[in-house]
């Protein structure tokens, strides 16, 4: 944690280089974009007030393009998400001023100047000019799984961490309701869940059943419905010896399941529910 030239705290996230992962998650960019949990910006460790700009919509902006990041946009797609209302010459006129207001408070604070780059009648936020949080989770969770299934556990570990680290909540949360970011937040909601999955099987593996039946419980609460987890925290409370307190999580967890969704668990569930039966039954008999 550190103070900007404001005398305001910002935090610092830093990316350890792990063994095999790719230079682009590495690399250090002078503008770095925020996007998982609350946004925000820094801009060569410092940490921009985006809060305090005169023009509201630029972050939106800003937020719109990253979302898009490296892909350009149309003008008549960006003034449709910030001014559905307003005639296309209006909106236009809008947008032009609002461009040159982000880029200017970019230049400001010490980026390129062409990280927003024109192309025709449309925008695009420069991939190979920003660091977004959002594109290097995506490509440290990938990571991970492939040193994960290449038995590399060490490097799987250290991938999984530092993605988990960025994870600092859902998708651009300050715009859930918006329309343009919605179809990424759902991604990135299934890639956190990969995330955990390959943390859950990594922990397993390597004989830690406590950290798994952790992830595991966490997966659940994102996501009642996906089993899986539900299987890997009751063989990981079993392998702990805890077979009563399995017994009860899935007793737990099918009624809430039942209730709130009128489903039931499924046979390869239920398989291994009656195997920690059948196994306190002979503990105690």
């Amino acid at each position: 944690m550190r103070n900007n030239s404001n005398g305001e705290a910002v935090a610092l996230i830093f990316l350890h280089e792990a063994s095999g992962t790719s230079a682009t998650v590495n690399d250090i960019q002078p503008l770095r974009i925020f996007t998982m949990g609350r946004f925000g910006l820094t801009i060569a460790g410092e940490g921009l007030n985006v809060d305090s700009w005169k023009r509201k919509q630029a972050v939106i902006v800003l937020k719109c393009l990253a979302n898009q990041l490296g892909r350009p946009v149309h003008r008549e797609r960006l003034i449709e998400w910030l001014w559905p209302d307003t005639d296309p010459e209006r909106g236009w006129e809008r947008l032009k001023v609002t461009i040159s207001f982000l880029r200017g408070k970019l230049r400001t604070a010490g980026a390129q100047e062409e990280i927003i780059k024109t192309i025709g009648q449309s925008y695009v936020l420069r991939s190979d000019a920003v660091w977004v949080d959002s594109n290097i989770f995506g490509t440290l969770v990938n990571q991970g799984w492939k040193f994960l299934k290449e038995g590399n556990l060490l490097d799987a570990r250290t991938q999984f961490e530092e993605a988990e680290s960025l994870y600092r909540g859902e998708y651009l949360e300050d715009e859930l309701y918006a329309d343009w970011c919605a179809e990424e937040r759902e991604r990135l909601r299934e890639v956190y869940l990969q995330l955990l999955s390959g943390m859950a099987k990594y922990y397993t593996e390597d004989g830690m059943f406590l950290e798994a039946a952790q992830i595991c419980r966490k997966a659940l609460v994102n996501d009642p419905c996906r089993e899986s987890f539900l299987r890997t925290l009751l063989e990981s409370l079993a392998s702990l010896g805890q077979i009563d307190w399995a017994i009860v999580q899935f007793e737990n967890w099918s009624r809430s399941l039942y209730e709130e969704f009128g489903l039931e668990p499924t046979h390869e569930t239920m398989r291994i529910y009656q195997r920690l039966i059948v196994n306190r039954s002979s503990k105690t008999g």
